[in-house]
C-alpha cells in the first residue's frame, strides 16, 4: 500500500538525486570545456613495524593492506594515474634522524601497469618508523601541478613517530598552497590518538578519515576513494551561511561549499521569479567519527518562515556523507513586472561528536542550486506544488478501483456462464 509517508519520502529521494546530478551552470564553477588533467592518486601505506600485528580477520595489517592494494590495482579505472609511496619500509634500525627519512615512492604516479604496481607491492615487509608528515609532503610533490583531481590515500595503523613535523600542520601547509589536494586516511587500529591525528590531516585538506578493521571494509573503502578521483572536477565557491535568513548570503545557480557545526542551522537566500524552478541540494560530510543515528534536513521556507517544501534525509551507520534535496516550482504570474520571491534554504544536521573528538571546524558541506525556467506545469504531472501530486495519486488510485470492479463483474460473468455450460 502507498501511504503518504512513503510517497514524500520517495519524492525526496527522487528529487535529492536529481538535484545532486544537475550541470551547475558557468560563472559558479570552473569552465567545463576548460581540458582537463588526467586524475592522479598517491597511495601512501604504512609498513613500520607494527604492521605486522595479526589481528584483521585472523591475519596481518600488513596482509590486508597488500590484498586491498591488490585489488585496487585491478579495478582502478584506465583513466587514473596511481602512485604508491611507502613510509617505513626501508630502514629497521633505531636511530630516528634516519627513520624519519625512510619514505620512498615505490611506483610514481602514471599510467598504470598492474603488474608492476602488484609485483612492488608484494615486496613489502613491516620494518621501520612511521614518518607520516615527511611522506605527506613528498606525496604532494608525486601528484605534481595541473587541473585535474589529485588526491591522497593514507593507511597507517599508528601515530607518526617523527614530530615536531606534525602531519597535521603539514596538511594544513598543503591546502594553504591552494594546489586542489585532497589528503584522505584510514586507520587500522581502533585508537583515541591515531584517530584524533588522522581526522586532523584529512580534515585540513577536506578529506574523508576512516577507521577500518576488516579486509573487505578496506578494500571497499580504498577503491571507492580511487574512483570518486575519476570524477571531473567542479570547483565550489565558499559561502558563508548564517543562523538566520535575514542576514544569509543570496546565492545565484552554482556549486557552493560551507561549514556546518554539530547540530547547527545554516541559512542562504535565493531569488526565484514567477514561472521558474529552484533546484537544490546539499551533502553534509561527517569527516570525522561521530555517533549513529543522524540525518540532514534541506528547507525552502519563505521570508516569514513558513515551510514551503522540504527534504530530509537519515541513517544509523558509518558514511562518508548524507545528501538531501528539494525542488519549488514558482507559479507563473499574470503580472509581467511580478517581483521574484526570496527563498530561504535552510540546512540542519542532528549529527553529534563521538567522545573526544574535535567539533571544530564544522562539518564541510556542499550545497548545489539552480534555478531555472518552470515546466510546462499543464503538461508536467511530476511538477510538484505539492498539491499537483496528490492529484495525481487521487486519480491513479481511482482508475485502479475501476480497474478492479470491472475485472471481478467479468470473473463473476465468466464463472456463471462456464456453470450454466
Amino acid at each position: 500500500m502507498i501511504t503518504s509517508k512513503r510517497l514524500a519520502v520517495g519524492v525526496c529521494a527522487l528529487l535529492a538525486a536529481l538535484a545532486a546530478g544537475m550541470a551547475v551552470p558557468a560563472g559558479a564553477v570552473a569552465d567545463e570545456t576548460t581540458a582537463q588533467d588526467a586524475p592522479k592518486v598517491d597511495l601512501v601505506l604504512d609498513v613500520s613495524g607494527s604492521m605486522r600485528a595479526k589481528d584483521i580477520d585472523g591475519g596481518s595489517r600488513m596482509d590486508a593492506a597488500k590484498q586491498a592494494f591488490n585489488e585496487v590495482v585491478d579495478s582502478t579505472p584506465q583513466e587514473v594515474q596511481l602512485g604508491i609511496r611507502t613510509l617505513g619500509a626501508n630502514y629497521p634500525g633505531n636511530d630516528r634522524q634516519t627513520g624519519c627519512k625512510d619514505t620512498a615512492q615505490l611506483y610514481p604516479v602514471g599510467p598504470l601497469n598492474r603488474d608492476q604496481a602488484k609485483s612492488a607491492v608484494a615486496t613489502l615487509q613491516p620494518t621501520g618508523w612511521t614518518p607520516i608528515g615527511p611522506a605527506l609532503l613528498k606525496a604532494a610533490g608525486d601528484l605534481g601541478g595541473g587541473n585535474g583531481t589529485r588526491r591522497i590515500v593514507l593507511i597507517s595503523d599508528g601515530e607518526d613517530t617523527c614530530a615536531p613535523l606534525d602531519p597535521c600542520e603539514v596538511a594544513r601547509e598543503i591546502a594553504a598552497k591552494g594546489i586542489g589536494l585532497t589528503i584522505d586516511t584510514l586507520g587500522l587500529v581502533p585508537d583515541a590518538k591515531l584517530n584524533k591525528q588522522l581526522s586532523c590531516i584529512a580534515e585540513a585538506t577536506g578529506g574523508t578519515y576512516t577507521s577500518v578493521q576488516h579486509k573487505e571494509q578496506l578494500s571497499d573503502k580504498v577503491n571507492q576513494l580511487v574512483d570518486r578521483t575519476a570524477h571531473k572536477v567542479v570547483t565550489p565557491v565558499a559561502v558563508d551561511g548564517t543562523a538566520q535568513c535575514a542576514t544569509a548570503p543570496t546565492l545565484k545557480s552554482g556549486l557552493f561549499t560551507d561549514r556546518e557545526e554539530f547540530a547547527q542551522h545554516r541559512f542562504y537566500r535565493v531569488e526565484v521569479k514567477p514561472g521558474q524552478e529552484l533546484r537544490a541540494s546539499v551533502s553534509v560530510s561527517d569527516d570525522r567519527q561521530v555517533n549513529p543515528d543522524y540525518g540532514v534536513t534541506m528547507r525552502a521556507l519563505t521570508t516569514h518562515g513558513r515551510e514551503i517544501v522540504r527534504g530530509e534525509s537519515t541513517g544509523s551507520g558509518r558514511t562518508d556523507a548524507m545528501s538531501t534535496g528539494l525542488r519549488y516550482p514558482k507559479a507563473e504570474s499574470d503580472d509581467e513586472d511580478a517581483p521574484a520571491e526570496t527563498v530561504c534554504l535552510q540546512v540542519a544536521n542532528s549529527f553529534s561528536p563521538a567522545a573526544g573528538v574535535k567539533t571544530t571546524p564544522g562539518l564541510p558541506m556542499e550545497l548545489t542550486v539552480d534555478v531555472v525556467d518552470g515546466p510546462d506545469q499543464a503538461a508536467d504531472v511530476a511538477s510538484f506544488g505539492l498539491g499537483r501530486g496528490w492529484w495525481l495519486l487521487g486519480t491513479l488510485v481511482l482508475i485502479g478501483f475501476l480497474a478492479g470492479l470491472v475485472w471481478g463483474w467479468v470473473s463473476r460473468w465468466r464463472i456463471a456462464v462456464w456453470r450454466t455450460n
